[in-house]
């Protein structure tokens, strides 16, 4: 009697025997009802918007966004394919005019309109029969921060070269390659890569023996032929969770040579890591192709910035990588569950003996990776670059340091003693909880104002709004509850309070189905909601949890220092969030305390900053090696009071 799990294996190898999938099968997809693999197969045929029309097979009942994510075609989605951000909007139509079948959230996500034109959600639309496909344009490049605060540092690289001239071997003088390189080299001691002996012979008499070589720390890994001395490059990676972001460094000067940033290819699996890990629960494939998406997404940043320095890719003699633990151990191919789930245990805090080529990256074939040590499951080598490069315990005023995302970490410091937590702020940053949510792209709402006239809008990219960003959710929040247009509880005020108050904006409060919503923008002038780009009091309420998290949070290590808020004296907002927060916003809102927002720094990349530290500075290494003595992590999870704090803080300051 075969077992279920057994079941599920068969199915899986039906598929892949009869050619309905590509090199990687579907996630969990043989869970689902109406995914027989000898059913009929159907013919999908995709047109991304500007791009290359591309067919593919697969078996009837398959949902259209599977089949794109099998087939490498991108389709924006923030939750993984699971119905709940609506934002896999695809045109579908079959060979003679029929649409998909309309599920029960297609109606929430379009119009009458829009249904009956063909428009659904991708992950709830199944393919039942050959079916036409128009996708729209994903943007692969939002907006994100590449600079941010960080310091001076001595320049010593782990990349070295030294030009020697060798003797050439004689009848009398039978010394191997090798040792007559070593002996020149004596005030190293080197460990050899094979790759460099390989050329070792070649190299030394096509160039009459006056050669560089090339030593990562203490490994020699190449021989050029010449002088190359002027000529040793290395990239700085940020891997972010919805954003990676790579810096070319001169590691002869230290100066940057290009920078580059592009979308986590691993966006189908979901926006945050927790949807990313359970993809690797619910399918044993998914592992495989979360890092095969890592590394495209590391390796393309990794040929940009050469292509656009003119530098060839074989210069690249060391990478760091600056991630949280997850985005890390699936670049490097480590299951992510434990992170996931209680006791929260990482595969190790630091991963010595790592190469480019370990991560996907296409540089010189013996480059070596540095990759940040972490600090606990949910406190990455991002944040332990992040505290690096802002000098962290260098200073010796109170500092409060909050990387602000999915989940939010926070480092607090008083010159002598350093904490960090991290707090489960959820996804209205991102705008994947959010109705009207996008990420921080052309067309996004990333600030607002509001006055006795109007609401002002700050748009990325100067162009008509579609969606509001977690920056412009902040700001808009602050800004009602500054009109006295939400209260305290976060409650949205009703027409005839917005009337008496503000009369002009009275128009802009309308009713989504059952809920009210404040209109931000409006497309056309039929009044149709459809495609207005509007703050719902839902919205306000994701907010106000993801705003309890972080709060609560830090008022704990505060406490758990010894402290007050007032003692804070900077407020240290990180990452690609963090950058463009504003500062009145959030102190507004109670997400940060209430200090002056001079007091305020937008500290952008600090993750990218203390990797670009890393390439240029072993010292800084090893301060990074200190840090993770310094610190001591405050657990959240395991304390009883978290759940009552927790509700104190949901409330705005009033």
């Amino acid at each position: 009697m075969s077992t279920a799990g057994e079941h599920h294996d068969h199915d899986r190898d039906a598929w892949l025997r009869e050619g309905l999938l590509g090199a990687h099968p579907p996630a969990g997809e043989w869970d689902r009802p109406g995914a027989d693999p000898g059913a009929a197969r159907v013919s999908i045929s995709f047109a991304p918007d500007g791009g290359t029309e591309h067919r593919v097979r697969v078996p009837a009942g398959v949902t259209v966004f599977d089949a794109a994510s099998w087939n490498g075609i991108a389709v924006d989605s923030t939750c993984g394919g699971h119905g709940t951000c609506k934002k896999c909007r695809v045109r579908v139509a079959g060979d003679n005019g029929a649409e998909a079948p309309v599920s029960r959230l297609d109606p929430r996500a379009f119009s009458p309109d829009e249904l009956r034109a063909g428009w659904r959600l991708a992950c709830l639309a199944p393919a039942n029969t050959d079916i036409r496909v128009e996708v729209p344009p994903l943007v692969t490049r939002p907006k994100a921060a590449t600079v941010g605060v960080g310091r001076q540092v001595i320049l010593r690289p782990a990349v070295q070269k030294r030009c020697v001239e060798l003797a050439e071997p004689t009848l009398a003088d039978q010394q191997t390659d090798l040792e007559r390189l070593l002996a020149a080299l004596d005030d190293l001691d080197l460990r050899v890569d094979l790759h460099a002996v390989r050329a070792l012979p070649r190299v030394l008499r096509a160039s009459e023996f006056r050669v560089t070589a090339v030593v990562v720390d203490d490994v020699l890994i190449d021989v050029e032929p010449g002088d190359t001395t002027d000529r040793r490059f290395g990239i700085a990676f940020d891997l972010g969770t919805t954003t990676v972001v790579a810096t070319l460094l001169d590691l002869s000067t230290g100066t940057p040579q290009a920078v580059g940033s592009v979308l986590n290819a691993q966006q189908p699996f979901g926006a945050d890591v927790i949807t990313r890990i359970s993809a690797t629960m619910l399918d044993p494939d998914a592992l495989g192709r979360l890092t095969e998406r890592a590394h495209a997404t590391l390796d393309e940043l990794a040929q940009e910035v050469c292509h656009d320095a003119r530098v060839a890719p074989a210069e690249v003699y060391e990478i760091a990588l600056a991630g949280n633990v997850t985005m890390t151990q699936l670049a490097l191919g480590i299951d992510p569950e434990p992170v996931g789930v209680a006791p929260f245990v990482m595969a190790a805090r630091s991963f010595p003996g790592v190469r480019a080529a370990d991560v996907g990256v296409r540089v010189h074939p013996g480059a070596r990776a540095y990759v940040f040590p972490a600090l606990g499951a949910y406190v990455g080598g991002d944040i332990v670059a992040g505290m690096l490069a802002s000098g962290m315990d260098r200073d010796r005023r109170v500092r409060l340091f909050i990387d602000v995302g999915t989940n939010c970490e926070i480092v607090l410091s008083d010159g002598d003693r350093l904490l960090a937590t991290a707090a489960p702020a959820g996804p209205a940053f991102e705008g994947a909880a959010i109705r009207c949510g996008m990420r921080a792209a052309p067309g996004a709402i990333e600030g607002v104002r509001i006055s006795d006239e109007d609401v002002s809008l700050q748009v990325i990219g100067d162009v008509e709004p579609v969606g509001l960003c977690g920056s412009g959710l902040v700001d808009v929040v602050a800004a009602l509850v500054d009109a006295g247009l939400v209260d305290g509880t976060g409650r949205l005020a009703d027409a005839v309070t917005v009337r008496s108050r503000l009369p002009r904006l009275g128009a802009r409060l309308a009713a989504v189905g059952e809920e009210r919503v404040f209109v931000l923008h409006r497309s056309g002038e039929d009044g149709d909601l459809t495609r207005a780009v509007y703050l719902s009091q839902r919205d306000i309420r994701e907010l106000q949890f993801a705003k309890a998290a972080i709060t609560t949070g830090w008022r704990l290590l505060v406490e758990e220092m010894g402290l007050s808020a007032g003692d804070v004296q900077q407020v240290l907002l990180a990452g690609s969030f963090g950058s463009y927060l504003s500062p009145a916003g959030a102190v507004r809102i109670g997400l940060v305390p209430e200090v002056s927002v001079l007091r305020i720094v937008s500290a952008g990349n600090v993750a990218g900053e203390g990797a670009k530290m890393a390439l240029l500075s072993m010292r800084e290494r090893a301060g990074a090696r200190t840090l993770l003595e310094e610190v001591r992590y405050v657990e959240l999870s395991d304390r009883p009071d978290f759940n009552d704090r927790f509700i104190d803080q949901l409330a705005f300051p009033t």
